[in-house]
């Protein structure tokens, strides 16, 4: 991932996936008030689909998301705010494990939603987070 910054204080990560130059977005952005986002998030780990499941997907997207937060020098203790799209009612039960593990002890705002699908219909789980920090290090 690479951090690039412009005169207004806005820093945004690129994770090199293939949609952020085809589509023109980033994996995260930091605004000066120190409100992070992160999202597109999904089990699309090294150009290949992690194995598994919804579980096992939404680990991957978790871990996909926390990872760009590291990059801006943050964890999941600061994780504010999560959305969980699931392709399948079926799955909530799943992937709710996989957000109560990584995120049980921080407890931020969440939404899980119902969607029809995503760009490689193989994938079942997309996630966003959103973090604060009060002052950038």
């Amino acid at each position: 991932m690479s951090v690039g910054a412009t005169d207004d204080g806005v820093r945004r990560i690129a994770s090199g996936g293939p949609w952020e130059e085809s589509i023109g977005c980033s994996r995260a952005v930091e605004l000066p008030s120190g409100l992070v986002l992160v999202a597109g998030c999904t089990a699309m780990a090294n150009g290949r689909i992690a194995e598994g499941g919804p579980y096992e997907q939404a680990v991957t997207a978790f871990g996909v998301a926390v990872d760009a937060l590291r990059e801006l020098g943050l964890g999941a203790e600061h994780v504010v705010r999560t959305r969980m799209y699931v392709t399948h009612a079926r799955d909530v039960d799943d992937v709710g494990r996989a957000h109560k593990e990584r995120f049980g002890a921080v407890r931020p705002a969440a939404s899980m939603i119902i969607v029809s699908g995503f760009v490689d219909p193989s994938l079942v789980v997309e996630v966003e987070v959103e973090a604060y920090r009060r002052e950038r290090a």
